[in-house]
């Protein structure tokens, strides 16, 4: 699997469209995201069970 600094850089660059993070991962997916300035774009979309899935929106307010 690669690193959720990776997946979120190639989520930011249009590499991928989405990233699927179970809830046995959200504390590794939460300190990447946690050290990106620009967080506020990814949006997560809880989902039954924990799994929550992130898209990149430059436009969130």
């Amino acid at each position: 699997m690669e690193s959720y600094e990776k997946q979120l850089e190639d989520l930011k660059s249009g590499t991928l469209q989405e990233i699927e993070v179970s809830r046995e991962n959200f504390f590794l997916f939460r300190e990447a995201w946690l050290n990106r300035e620009d967080r506020k774009y990814f949006v997560g979309e809880a989902h039954l069970n924990g799994a929550i899935t992130y898209r990149y929106n430059p436009n969130v307010l």
